[in-house]
């Protein structure tokens, strides 16, 4: 009996693990929707897939875009500040970059929307802003 309730439990916590959702973040950011998704939640030390979609005020998808996936983590005793930047592309609907996350610890992410070259008050380039913490 006793092993039946170890195996039940066992069984339970690694359905558990499999079946973990994404991390989501959605914002409207201006003129766009934008909806971006990390394939581990809690994303993790090394790599981590982003997907990320942006959509117009009527629903339609935004594919002609150029993202840029920018994630840092600041200065702290005895460490330097990290940033890096990953280009990311379009696959379908959906745009897709891999981050690499170094250590363990809070990370800030940007998603850097550029629709066109226009800047000032009426550009359609936008940011995303979010945290994570990797473990």
């Amino acid at each position: 009996m006793k092993k039946t309730a170890v195996f039940a439990v066992i069984l339970l916590f690694i359905a558990g693990i499999a079946y973990a959702k994404e991390f989501k973040v959605k914002r409207d950011e201006g003129k766009y929707d934008v909806e971006a998704k990390i394939d581990n939640n809690p994303p993790i030390v090394g790599n981590n897939n982003i997907s990320i979609e942006i959509k117009d005020k009527s629903g339609k998808h935004i594919t002609d875009a150029k993202v840029v996936v920018e994630y840092s983590m600041p200065a702290m005793p005895g460490m330097p500040a990290m940033h890096y930047k990953e280009a990311a592309t379009v696959s379908g609907n959906t745009y897709k970059a891999v981050m690499n996350l170094s250590m363990a610890g809070s990370w800030n992410i940007e998603v850097k929307i550029k629709k066109d070259e226009k800047t000032g008050k009426d550009s359609k380039n936008r940011t995303v802003k979010f945290n994570v913490d990797a473990h």
